[in-house]
């Protein structure tokens, strides 16, 4: 499945008669920029090669919200400068860190500037998608992020987080829909921890 997956990522960016123009970091900066509210389903794929599917909302700047589903059930938040984990036992309380420690922070960022020294280790074409690769200037060691964009219009697809231990997650968008409001309670890391525990 997870081949078929990649398989048919690569034949949408391969799409077309030409590759398409690399987009500039800067364009690329604006459009994160402008991202107000974005709502979406997703498909992740984890390092081991498992697959889960579910719903994404992002709040910038700071706010994230990955509602998983059945049968995980998972719930992982990103508000208030921290990630919090919701296993789907809930009985443990989230699990939570730092988000300054994790390359999201990247897109979450208020302002968004991949222009910055260091802060863009790799910027390429493949088929029609630009491909981004950046990193907290300061903290490297924090890990990457690789952005997947089509365009123009300049469009995200896809993320892949490469973490501090080596390992790596890409989540592939779908279905995605821009400037919808959402509630302040959907990344509300209190109400949702009281939440799960009344499950």
């Amino acid at each position: 499945m997870t081949r078929i997956l990649m398989a048919g990522a690569l034949a949408l960016f391969a799409a077309g008669p030409a590759a398409a123009e690399k987009l500039s970091l800067g364009a690329i900066s604006d459009y994160l920029n402008g991202l107000d509210t974005v709502t979406g389903t997703f498909t992740q794929i984890n390092g081991d090669g498992t697959e889960q599917t579910g719903t994404l909302y992002i709040s910038r700047p700071g706010k994230m919200r990955f509602e998983y589903d059945p049968p995980e059930e998972t719930l992982v938040l990103a508000s208030g400068g921290a990630v919090a984990i919701f296993d789907d036992k809930g009985d443990a309380g989230p699990e939570t860190y730092p988000i300054d420690r994790t390359p999201l922070k990247i897109i979450l960022a208020a302002d968004v500037d991949l222009t910055r020294e260091r802060m863009v280790t790799d910027h390429t074409t493949s088929g029609e998608a630009t491909v981004v690769t950046a990193q907290d200037p300061e903290n490297p060691d924090y890990g990457s992020l690789e952005l997947v964009f089509t365009g123009p219009p300049v469009t995200l697809r896809q993320w892949q987080v490469n973490d501090a231990q080596g390992g790596s997650t890409t989540v592939v968008l779908e279905e995605i829909q821009v400037g919808d409001r959402l509630a302040d309670g959907l990344f509300n890391i209190q109400i949702n921890s009281d939440r799960v525990e009344r499950r």
